[in-house]
């Protein structure tokens, strides 16, 4: 059987990262992603997708992007239920996250970090591991 799901999109606001009873950390966003079409003369429709990401996958997420940022995901679909207090039934269908890539261009890059201060930007220089080049020219392929 197969089940994956690969998805782009923005998200709708910052992640939120939490931390189960035995510490393994589980990120939870919300990506909105546009459909394919519109219909004439209105305005193209996104769907808003629930993502869950877990260990590595989840601190990634909530270190390096925020509400508008665009992310692309590859997962697998799941689905899961639960009873309320009350002992309604609640469904919900979400995407399990297996990879995560950043997927806005330099640019828009640019311009998160100047609407959202602290990121992106001047500080990319403080990722671990990160050295900014000045020109393409720089690049060893």
């Amino acid at each position: 059987m197969l089940n994956k799901v690969i998805l782009m999109g923005r998200l709708t606001k910052d992640p939120e990262l939490r931390y189960t009873p035995s510490n393994v950390p589980v990120c939870t966003f919300t990506i909105a992603v546009d459909r394919n079409y519109a219909k004439q003369g209105e305005q193209r429709q996104a769907d808003f997708i629930q993502v869950v990401a877990w260990r590595n996958n989840a601190e990634f997420v909530s270190k390096y992007f925020a509400k508008g940022r665009m992310i692309a995901i590859a997962g697998s679909l799941q689905t899961r239920s639960w009873d309320d207090q009350e002992g309604k039934r609640h469904f919900v269908t979400e995407v399990v996250v297996d990879e995560t890539y950043f997927a806005d261009s330099k640019r828009d890059n640019d311009n998160a970090s100047r609407m959202n201060p602290g990121f992106g930007g001047s500080d990319a220089s403080d990722i671990e591991g990160f050295t900014p080049i000045d020109s393409d020219d720089d690049l060893p392929f």
